[in-house]
């Protein structure tokens, strides 16, 4: 494969869950499916997923402006801008945004398995389904991706 793409700022497919603002800037087409990258931009005193493990891609999150807060098992983490963290198959993880600012990340997921989560999520929202803890472990579920949590009581923001 020897095209190269180029998304411009306001470029990219734009996915909106309320909680939550991707934008998707590459979903596997130059990549032959072996990488994909999202922008996110999460509002202030906003909650993310509940805690979930990912079986089958690594995820990396690079800290672009705000500051998050990432929770791995019991630990947490302030990430302010300038922050990577990169998350491996297994580590149970979440994120916030815990600030008075806008959080933007850009997120990165090797292969590119998770972009068409963002997808079905927007896509369950437009069918009139609430973004529940239950929902969301379920659509989470179909890109082989578990809750790490005994129970779904968390908040239910993606």
């Amino acid at each position: 494969m020897t095209d190269v793409s180029v998304i411009s700022p306001d470029g990219g497919e734009v996915i909106d869950l309320g909680t939550a603002r991707i934008r998707i800037l590459e979903d596997g087409a130059t990549t032959a499916h072996r990488l994909g990258i999202a922008e996110i931009v999460i509002p202030p005193h906003t909650q993310g997923p509940p805690q979930h493990r990912h079986a089958q891609h690594d995820e990396g999150f690079y800290v672009v402006s705000g500051a998050a807060r990432f929770t791995v098992g019991d630990t947490e983490y302030d990430a302010p801008a300038g922050t990577l963290v990169m998350v491996p198959p297994g580590a149970p993880h979440t994120f916030a945004n815990p600030g008075d600012r806008p959080l933007v990340m850009v997120n990165t997921f090797t292969p590119d398995l998770y972009v068409q989560y963002f997808r079905d999520l927007r896509d369950m929202i437009a069918g009139g389904r609430g973004m529940t803890p239950q929902v969301i472990t379920e659509v989470m579920g179909r890109y082989a991706t578990t809750s790490a949590a005994d129970s779904l009581d968390e908040s239910p923001l993606a």
